[in-house]
């Protein structure tokens, strides 16, 4: 793959510093289900772009059916950020090799998006990185149920956004979902990757 696409999608990332200090994109939409944001726990997820002949692929994984929270969707593999972690990077490279054996001599951190927060009460800082495509990496079993590539042309169309609402609390949400074979990315992961879009289209 060209350099000058990782130079493109590095540019329009930020820096760690920046996104420790921005405030997450989604809180006005969230902001009437979540706790106080004082009590926000940190958390970090592996947003990891594989080159292909092709053109950039996105590494994602189906959690456990078993899981207590979003059993059986899809997302990044990451975590909480512990405080043995040095930054939401470090948290995120644990959090993969844990649920999927990738290791850190793989991967290389380009920047972050703009952090989010979730309604389980987590704020996450997306860490975007290249995976070398010579990467190793299995489901753990426990966390992970499976792993897969869907290419990132498809969340960078709009046009390939599928409307829907849910009902949460009480009250209907206006969510859009991804479709990839058969697997549905909503939620969470389908806003981190509207987000890469939005950043990206912001270049000048």
């Amino acid at each position: 793959m060209p350099q000058a696409v990782w130079q493109q999608v590095q540019r329009a990332l930020l820096s760690e510093t920046e996104a420790l200090e921005t405030m997450p994109h989604n809180l006005a939409e969230l902001e009437s289900f979540l706790p106080e944001a004082d009590t926000f726990a940190p958390a970090s997820v592996l947003c990891g772009l594989v080159p292909r002949v092709d053109g950039l692929h996105v590494l994602l994984t189906k959690r456990s059916p078993h899981l207590r929270h979003h059993p059986g969707q899809i997302s990044f593999p990451g975590g909480r950020i512990e405080t043995a972690d040095a930054n939401p990077f470090e948290a995120a490279l644990r959090e993969a090799h844990e649920e999927i054996g990738l290791e850190a001599d793989y991967v290389r951190l380009l920047g972050y998006l703009d952090p989010l927060v979730t309604i389980t009460g987590y704020r996450v800082f997306p860490a975007v990185a290249i995976v070398d495509p010579d990467y190793r990496a299995e489901p753990d079993g426990v966390e992970v149920a499976e792993l897969f590539e869907a290419p990132l042309s498809l969340f960078l169309d709009a046009g390939n956004e599928h409307p829907f609402e849910i009902e949460f609390r009480g009250v209907m949400r206006s969510l859009k979902e991804f479709r990839w074979q058969n697997h549905r990315i909503w939620g969470a992961t389908a806003s981190m990757l509207v987000n890469l879009r939005q950043r990206l289209g912001a270049l000048p």
